[in-house]
């Protein structure tokens, strides 16, 4: 009975390296695990990396998008300008050029524009000397506009060497005669005016509303009638013309009266 006692005790204890072989193979599947864990961890990090990378083509692939917007919104207006017939477009370039045309002519026209008038009758006053050198030089050198009197036409038959002005509207003339004898009032007193070297005796009728300038010291007599308010214009442009076409003389005034 001893005997069977003793062959039975070696099976009892055969567990007990199974138990110690067993923890071995618990060790290792630890170790596999632990050996997944970072390729779990790899996985996750180049899914990241995919991610990322697929939002950085899509904002490439947005900017890219942006240029072709802004070149579709600028062709747009082009497009429309293309679909309208081209004589529609040339006359809508050409109609303001006309337009500034037409005001440019018109305004022109009408500043060489002269209000018709009715033509000036003048009476005669005795000139000797107009149809001398002085005045059949003088005449056609006299300027067309004196200040705001523009040339006027006479009645006929129009008293020689006479010229006349007029404003636009008519009113009282300027009037110029050439070819005069010697004024009466005028002698070794009377007061003279220079303008522009030329020496200008003035004859003052009380009951008119105009004075008469005589040029004095040259070959004739020469009369310009000025009316009241026509400013000092008339008498320095005709100064200058007579500056310009008759030589200076020695004056020759009448005598003193008693």
């Amino acid at each position: 009975m001893a005997a069977d006692t003793s062959d039975s005790d070696p099976k009892t204890t055969d567990p007990t390296p199974a138990e110690d072989s067993g923890r071995p193979a618990n060790t290792s599947s630890a170790a596999a695990t632990s050996e997944d864990e970072p390729t779990t961890d790899r996985a996750g990090s180049e899914g990241e990396s995919n991610a990322e990378s697929d939002a950085g083509e899509t904002d490439a692939a947005d900017s890219d998008a942006e240029p072709d917007a802004g070149e579709s919104a600028d062709a747009e207006p082009a497009s429309r300008l293309s679909s309208y017939p081209p004589a529609l477009i040339a006359t809508a370039v050409a109609l303001p050029v006309v337009l500034i045309v037409g005001l440019v002519v018109a305004a022109l026209v009408g500043r060489d524009l002269r209000t018709e008038r009715e033509p000036l009758a003048l009476g005669p006053v005795p000139a000797p000397a107009a149809a001398g050198p002085a005045c059949t030089t003088l005449l056609p050198a006299l300027p067309s506009d004196l200040g705001d009197y523009t040339k006027s036409q006479l009645v006929e038959p129009a008293p020689p060497a006479t010229r006349a002005w007029q404003r636009p509207d008519g009113g009282d003339a300027i009037v110029l005669r050439c070819g005069l004898d010697r004024p009466l009032e005028f002698h070794r007193a009377s007061p003279l005016q220079l303008v522009d070297t030329v020496q200008w005796f003035e004859v003052r009728d009380p009951a008119a509303t105009a004075s008469t300038w005589f040029a004095v010291d040259r070959e004739t007599y020469i009369a310009l009638t000025v009316p009241d308010g026509s400013g000092p214009t008339p008498l320095q442009e005709v100064s200058d013309t007579i500056v310009a076409n008759l030589p200076q003389r020695p004056l020759d005034p009448g005598p003193l009266p008693n």
